[in-house]
């Protein structure tokens, strides 16, 4: 995984919410984070780290290490 992708599991931590309300959110366009991809029956989900951060209104950086190192 590239250091700079945020999870849609990650990003529910974040915010909050569960991580199925941030993939619904971004599948129907209802969350401006990222974008949502189906791909045959799968679905691709990018999150964009500065919308992620402007939607919580705060720098994230902190929150995505220590939830990468396991103590989010």
């Amino acid at each position: 995984m590239k250091a700079d992708r945020i999870l849609p599991a990650e990003a529910a931590a974040i915010m909050g919410a569960s991580p199925q309300f941030v993939r619904v959110g971004l599948q129907t366009g209802q969350l401006d984070i990222g974008s949502a991809v189906k791909m045959s029956s799968v679905w691709t989900y990018n999150i964009q780290r500065d919308r992620l951060a402007a939607h919580v209104g705060r720098n994230i950086d902190r929150e995505l290490e220590a939830l990468r190192e396991g103590k989010g």
